[in-house]
């Protein structure tokens, strides 16, 4: 008669702490206020079941709804700057980095990574100091090189604001995507490198035709957390700009939307109802977004295993 095997009762032990915080932190705020986006004021005081109307607000009255596509289309571009800005130079920076004949690879690593770990109101105030036209030191910068016809107040330009934060995060986070594909590109066996290099694969063409497929899967991972992370973004818009997002709402972002809707900012009141089906909007659309990375594009690339 086989053994029943033991069960492991520590491992439920160790992960209890850790799932108890979750979930006091995390989940139960969730589906509370998943549960207020359903209820609204009852003009008494009071609160009463209103099902899917405020989402119907939200997207049918046309105060509302200009607002929200307003923030969600600058929360799209906002995204679209760090995939198409901050990822491509980590993975750059990265490979660079990861090359052993580099000196001082340390130093560099740490040197673009030490943003990652700055406070949001440190970068966001510091960057608005360089920027500002009247005391910062752009446009000496600018002027030293000879480019001081370049300069523009760029955080008051309403076509340039969210473009400037944005690539303001990317400066900020750039240290991240950079040290995970450097994490994926030392794991790649030095027997692959090196039959690579029989064959006479070496530099640039190595590294599209042997590393990059090696390291899809990392870039997909940090892909679908650069898109988590611009869709949950608030503090830099909110430290630079304020809650009002100016010039104008052009930087205004789902974040920033919701802050003013649920908390109320300056003559707006606040509704945390509405707050909360802004909020429940926010949560479907990253689920939505992590779904089709998780089923339509991660079931499709190929995993190597050494």
């Amino acid at each position: 008669m086989a053994a029943r095997k033991p069960v492991r009762w520590h491992i439920a032990v160790f992960l209890a702490p850790a799932v108890a915080v979750y979930t006091a932190i995390m989940i139960v705020p969730l589906f509370g206020t998943l549960l207020q986006s359903l209820f609204n004021t009852d003009g008494q005081g009071g609160r009463m079941f209103v099902g899917l109307r405020n989402f119907a607000t939200l997207f049918g009255d046309a105060l509302w709804s200009k607002q929200f596509w307003n923030a969600l289309g600058n929360n799209a571009w906002f995204f679209l700057i760090h995939m198409l800005v901050q990822n491509p130079i980590g993975i750059a920076l990265a490979a660079i980095l990861s090359t052993p004949r580099l000196r001082m690879a340390a130093f560099y690593r740490t040197a673009i990574f030490i943003p990652t770990i700055l406070s949001f109101v440190i970068v966001g105030f510091v960057w608005k100091l360089i920027l500002s036209p009247i005391w910062g030191i752009a446009p000496g910068m600018l002027d030293m090189v000879g480019l001081k016809s370049l300069f523009a107040p760029w955080l008051g330009k309403e076509e340039y604001a969210l473009t400037a934060l944005a690539l303001v995060s990317v400066w900020q986070f750039v240290g991240i995507p950079m040290m995970l594909i450097y994490a994926a590109l030392l794991s790649i066996p030095d027997e692959v490198i090196e039959a690579a290099e029989m064959d006479g694969i070496t530099g640039m063409s190595q590294f599209w035709k042997i590393k990059l497929p090696l390291i899809l899967p990392s870039i997909g991972i940090i892909s679908v957390l650069t898109f988590v992370g611009n869709f949950n973004a608030f503090d830099l818009i909110y430290v630079a700009q304020g809650a009002l997002a100016g010039p104008d709402f052009s930087t205004d972002i789902l974040g920033t939307f919701l802050y003013r809707t649920f908390f109320g900012f300056q003559l707006q009141l606040g509704d945390p109802y509405m707050g909360s089906a802004i909020a429940g909007a926010m949560f479907a659309i990253i689920l939505v977004g992590v779904c089709i990375y998780l089923f339509g594009i991660q079931t499709r690339l190929r995993r190597y295993q050494f």
